[in-house]
């Protein structure tokens, strides 16, 4: 199992967790999402690595940015 932490700008509110959430979830292998709205920090847990490419298209799927 792997978990990676990354910070996603832009969300303000519940609805923006849940959006952040709902996309990146629906990636292959990911197993669990946490969302920190306070810092923007979104970590990420999988059975396998997630490549940051697909998180940062997920996210921006979602209306975010994903930053570091």
């Amino acid at each position: 199992m792997t978990e990676k932490t990354y910070t996603v700008t832009g969300m303000t509110c519940d609805h923006c967790v849940r959006s952040v959430i709902e996309e990146v979830s629906a990636l292959d292998g990911v197993t669990g999402v946490l969302v920190d709205l306070p810092t923007g920090e979104v970590t990420v847990a999988g059975d396998t690595e997630v490549g940051v490419a697909e998180v940062r298209a997920a996210v921006e799927e979602a209306g975010y940015q994903l930053t570091a």
